[in-house]
């Protein structure tokens, strides 16, 4: 939904909480509202004949910074309402699970609210409402991976159609997020939302190429090429082929992501999960 254009019963949403409060200019408030509503004992239904429309204004009264704004506002919900969930948002924004460098605000009146209502849990709503949410509990460690030989350029998922990563100046946005999981996969790229949307690829050495492949992880054959050995500070071992996901100097062209047999480079991801 979007929190500009819907239609309420007036008693259920004084009951529920009305908005957020402490969300500050716009973005995040149809998410707690979409959420909210479910778990408190209500529900929600798209009408598409209905005549309820938003006129966005040309100029905005406000700070332009509505990035900064629609971050804070989404790490309010998952504080209150997504419980062990919650990592998914700050993964999604690149943000460490302690001390994301962003005041939220005071979010104890809104968990006391949801006490108090007797709201179902976060769990419930992803098993009756919205089971297509992909999941990530799984991850171990997410955001920027670095080689200890290169300085200021990131891992990539390059031009998707390539199929290859590559490396390229650091900017820590959705493709350069990578994310390590208890399995041993290496994916990359901006989280997915739902199972009926592609989801992230996973890193491969497919043993014919130096170049290590970005693929959809349900379409690689063998498991063990999609697996990865890797601890803070330490060199990416592929598990099925033994060979080292490293950077190769080009001399004046720069440098080169490739596989081979490992020479000790190292690799730091910029947020662990302890």
């Amino acid at each position: 939904m979007i929190g500009c254009s819907f239609v309420v019963n007036r008693k259920f949403f004084g009951e529920i909480g009305l908005l957020d409060p402490g969300m500050d200019v716009y973005g995040g408030e149809n998410i707690e509202l979409g959420i909210k509503v479910w778990l408190c004992g209500g529900s929600m239904e798209v009408l598409p004949c209905s005549r309820v429309a938003h006129i966005e204004r040309k100029k905005k009264p406000y700070n332009n910074n509505i990035g900064f704004y629609t971050k804070r506002n989404a790490l309010r919900v998952a504080e209150v309402w997504m419980d062990d969930y919650k990592s998914h948002v700050y993964i999604a924004w690149n943000l460490p699970l302690e001390n994301p460098g962003i005041d939220i605000g005071d979010v104890s009146e809104r968990k006391a609210l949801r006490k108090s209502l007797k709201c179902k849990s976060f769990q419930w709503y992803l098993d009756h409402v919205y089971p297509e949410m992909r999941r990530y509990n799984n991850t171990i460690a997410y955001g920027e991976l670095r080689n200890n030989k290169v300085k200021d350029v990131c891992l990539d998922q390059g031009p998707q159609e390539n199929h290859t990563a590559i490396l390229y100046p650091c900017h820590g946005w959705g493709p350069q997020l990578a994310r390590y999981t208890k399995e041993g996969f290496l994916h990359l790229g901006a989280l997915g939302t739902t199972v009926l949307l592609p989801d992230t690829r996973c890193l491969v050495d497919n043993m014919k190429s130096k170049l290590p492949q970005l693929l959809d992880c349900e379409k690689v054959k063998s498991s063990l090429h999609k697996r990865w050995n890797f601890i803070q500070h330490g060199a990416i071992l592929n598990k099925g082929t033994g060979r080292c996901l490293e950077v190769e100097n080009k001399g004046m062209s720069g440098m080169d992501l490739i596989l081979r047999s490992c020479t000790g480079q190292r690799w730091t991801i910029k947020h662990f999960i302890k």
